[in-house]
């Protein structure tokens, strides 16, 4: 949402909005922007009344006092993707970056790719891409990235958010069940992907991953668009899809993923060196040079972007360090991300020690719905620390009992960051992983490292 409002206002609206709680770094680009915000939802915001309301899906519903404000006075409203799909999309050559994980990154290295070349992109990002100065903007025609979420588009408006968008090159990086409050199994977000895909044009590009069972289930629903496709080493390629376009996968990967070369049609293209970790990373490039490539953007000329790609905030960020001690924040939404950004610090580090320190805030784990496979996602840390949010209903004491590595449960920020903050003997990395503000604790970490 604050991305939108970002971009509305370059497009010549006023605009204010409001939100729950607001917090840095969206707050601080709303600020920059000079766009009125307002904490709570009191309805005389809405006064004088607005031409056009934009309504959110974040615990946005009938009996919410700003929603009954705008029905009873019968004021105009619609969703955030369909503003963007009806008012800023039209036209453009719509890049969609979606799936489970990456999308973010993804999206972000699409962006930079684009601006690297010249094409001076518009996009919408979901997280604050470095090499940027916000998470969103409206750019030149013809080129818009968005980041295509999954989840449903408004209280009003059940469908995927990702609906409204119309891609002519869509990526699809993964796919494993998630958002269990509004989705009963695998297979009904299967079926918005599915949607999806029914929207992708025939001369537009798919780019999917080799072996992803879920992904290949959907595509194997209806596809009328050329599908590309990619895996990180070519030692895994086995019997390809029938749809198989191009195909890109890397070599000579560092064990870290921090540097590879990039390969299409077992054709050397490049090699990426950058500051990023994790073989996900490497998959993420992959997707982006494909996607990029498709839009007029040589490989090469992809490969050479993504050397100087700096990444995204709170994507594994090193916030605080002193003797020793060394502070990451990380938008950890999954479990399989969890584990997945604790075994690429892992590759990093080597044996140093890590702490991984997780809030399960998203309403798939905070249901519970994905415990047995939090259990075990810190396996590649010496130590967990679960912090039990005032949202959690269930015990978080089970992952205490059937975890694979050391875990314990604190409920309060103050004592944890105590904790926290003991003096270490040996390096330790701490690894803070929560989709929200987490209390505040990153900002308390450091400066307490300061003060002490």
């Amino acid at each position: 949402m604050g991305g939108l409002a970002r971009i509305a206002r370059e497009a010549g609206y006023q605009v204010s909005g409001s939100d729950k709680v607001l917090y840095p770094p969206m707050s601080d680009q709303l600020a920059d922007a000079d766009i009125k915000v307002f904490e709570g939802f009191d309805p005389a915001q809405l006064d004088p009344p607005p031409d056009l309301a934009i309504i959110g899906n974040a615990q946005l519903g009938r009996g919410h006092p700003g929603i009954e404000h705008i029905l009873n006075r019968n004021l105009p409203y619609m969703s955030g993707a369909q503003w963007l799909g009806d008012v800023v999309l039209p036209g453009r050559w719509v890049i969609a970056v979606a799936g489970t994980h990456g999308k973010t990154t993804t999206a972000s290295m699409v962006a930079w790719i684009l601006d690297y070349a010249g094409l001076a992109p518009g996009y919408m990002i979901g997280g604050v891409p470095r090499n940027f100065e916000s998470s969103a903007r409206l750019g030149d025609k013809p080129f818009f990235v968005v980041e295509a979420d999954e989840y449903d588009t408004s209280y009003f408006d059940r469908r995927s958010k990702f609906i409204h968008y119309r891609p002519r090159t869509l990526i699809i990086n993964n796919l494993e069940y998630d958002h269990a409050d509004i989705f009963d199994s695998l297979r009904a977000i299967q079926t918005q992907f599915h949607h999806l895909v029914r929207a992708v044009p025939g001369e537009g590009l798919i780019v999917a991953p080799t072996r992803d069972r879920a992904v290949n289930q959907v595509l194997a629903m209806g596809c009328w668009t050329p599908v590309a496709r990619y895996e990180s080493t070519a030692r895994r390629r086995r019997r390809l899809p029938i749809d198989s376009g191009d195909t890109w996968h890397t070599e000579n990967a560092d064990p870290a993923g921090s540097a590879f070369d990039v390969c299409l049609n077992r054709n050397p293209i490049g090699r990426v060196s950058w500051d990023l970790l994790g073989e996900f990373n490497v998959c993420n490039a992959l997707t982006a040079i494909a996607a990029a490539r498709h839009a007029g953007v040589s490989a090469e000329c992809a490969v050479e972007a993504l050397c100087h790609f700096k990444g995204v905030k709170r994507r594994l960020e090193l916030f605080a360090e002193r003797d020793g001690v060394r502070m990451y924040d990380d938008f950890a939404h999954h479990p399989t991300a969890i584990r997945a950004t604790l075994q690429a610090l892992r590759h990093k580090v080597g044996a140093e020690r890590i702490v991984a320190v997780v809030e399960p805030r998203t309403h798939t784990m905070s249901l519970g719905s994905l415990r047995s496979e939090l259990s075990h996602c810190c396996a590649p840390a010496d130590e967990v620390i679960w912090f039990r949010g005032e949202n959690i209903q269930w015990d978080l004491k089970e992952l205490t009992r059937s975890g694979v590595v050391e875990a314990s449960v604190e409920v309060d920020i103050d004592k944890l960051v105590a904790r926290l903050t003991r003096p270490s003997t040996s390096p330790c990395h701490v690894v803070i992983m929560s989709n929200g503000n987490f209390g505040g604790i990153c900002g308390k970490l450091a400066e307490r490292l300061a003060r002490e």
